[in-house]
């Protein structure tokens, strides 16, 4: 709700969509991106690596870094071979540390990226990003906690999409005496309408960033859905696509099951060994139906990649019913633009070659009353419908009324962390998120 991606992360650089430059995703499956897609480099708007800064001690101090001047408490500037770093220095924090800037940017936050690690052989620590627009009176804090792992960076990335005056805070939040590593602090300005530029399947937004370097964040632009792929469980984070009577016909169900051979061999995908015997079904999230005007577009959905193990009762039941509704719906003249995908717990379940199995499936739909209208047809007004089934047999029946699994998209998000309708006017997003659809 109130979160909008305005940028891809490529190659460890934040990039800013445009019309038909080649940028980073000049490997895009040829099967895929829609005329016109590309990216290009754009200038990072802010960029902290505590290269020129110096601090050897824990008391709480002002340094004057690359980017300005920060406060370091409980907090040194690192240089050991135990710290995690790159180049030649990172931020050591310790107990309940702090690393807080002390000025303002006037260009209000996109994205917010922070490379962290545990402290050589210490224990595992939690950390938070914290936002302040009004000088630092009052702190918010910005999606979730995050846990570092030894050994080796992880990437965190928070979407803040505030405009006006912003500055962060990351806090060491467990406590202990256990030290964290934080380095390559990279925030991007506010912007919004980059959804358009990528396909008329994300004309609302894009819910998290993508990129062609990420295998977990892979973005597959294909010609009837926008996918972000993740290789670590074999299945989508989330497909995107827009729905109208243009993209229906009366072509059979082309069963063409596989691997996706337009994502590159490095990104490791699902098999169809993976589903034999699992019981769970190989289930659509753009689905067959919604792509029968040719042979063609109907078999690009069969793709894995655009597949989540499904369990019967959810996919045959509810699920479908859902589907089935929204071809309802178009078929008045309206259109429709959904983005489904999983929840994921650290107990999901997994099939085959580690295949996870979310343990919901969640979709959002907006309902636009024409065909062609884009964000500032969204009004308060708009019929948005959000929906979050179980997805084990034992927790939800075949006979069920999709109706009743209905949730607000603030839900949604609060459960994936993704930002839905994010080119959609804030304060729009705002009423119709928090709503939970009761036609």
């Amino acid at each position: 709700m109130r979160y909008q991606y305005s940028r891809f992360v490529c190659l460890g650089v934040w990039m800013s969509l445009v019309g038909a430059a080649a940028g980073c995703l000049d490997g895009l499956p040829p099967d895929g991106a829609d005329p016109g897609t590309g990216v290009a480099v754009s200038a990072v708007t802010l960029s902290e690596g505590f290269e020129t800064g110096s601090k050897t001690g824990f008391a709480a101090a002002d340094v004057t870094l690359g980017s300005g001047v920060w406060n370091l408490s409980d907090t040194l500037i690192g240089t050991l071979s135990t710290d995690v770093k790159t180049g030649t220095k990172s931020a050591r924090i310790r107990n309940s540390g702090k690393i807080t800037m002390r000025f303002d940017r006037t260009a209000g936050a996109g994205t917010v990226t922070i490379h962290h690690a545990s402290f050589g052989t210490d224990a595992s620590g939690t950390w938070g990003l914290f936002a302040s627009q009004n000088g630092g009176t009052t702190w918010t804090q910005v999606g979730s906690s995050k846990t570092t792992a030894a050994g080796a960076f992880a990437t965190a990335t928070f979407t803040v999409n505030l405009a006006g005056t912003i500055r962060f805070d990351i806090r060491k939040l467990d406590g202990g005496a256990n030290r964290i590593n934080i380095d390559d602090i990279t925030i991007s300005d506010f912007t919004r309408g980059t959804g358009a530029a990528l396909s008329k399947h994300t004309t609302l937004g894009i819910p998290s960033p993508v990129s062609t370097s990420d295998v977990n964040n892979f973005l597959s632009a294909k010609s009837g859905y926008v996918v972000s792929y993740n290789s670590g469980r074999k299945v989508p984070n989330w497909v995107s696509w827009e729905l109208n009577t243009s993209y229906l016909g009366a072509i059979d169900r082309q069963d063409d099951f596989r691997p996706d051979d337009t994502l590159p061999a490095n990104v490791p995908q699902a098999s169809l060994a993976d589903y034999v015997g699992s019981g769970y079904d190989r289930g659509h999230m753009c689905p067959s139906a919604d792509r029968t005007l040719t042979a063609a577009s109907n078999s690009q959905t069969f793709y894995l990649t655009n597949m989540v193990p499904q369990a019967p009762n959810n996919n045959r039941g509810p699920w479908a019913n859902l589907e089935a509704e929204c071809r309802n719906i178009v078929a008045t003249g309206k259109e429709v633009f959904e983005i489904a995908g999983g929840t994921f717990s650290a107990s999901s379940n997994k099939i085959g070659s580690g295949v996870v199995v979310p343990d919901m499936t969640f979709k959002v739909i907006v309902v636009l009353n024409a065909v062609g209208q884009g964000p500032s047809a969204v009004t308060t007004n708009t019929r948005v419908i959000g929906v979050m089934m179980p997805n084990e047999n034992a927790q939800i029946s075949q006979s069920a009324d999709w109706r009743s699994f209905r949730v607000s998209v603030d839900s949604i998000e609060a459960a994936t962390g993704y930002d839905f309708l994010s080119d959609v006017d804030p304060a729009v997003q705002a009423v119709v998120e928090a709503r939970v659809d009761n036609l």
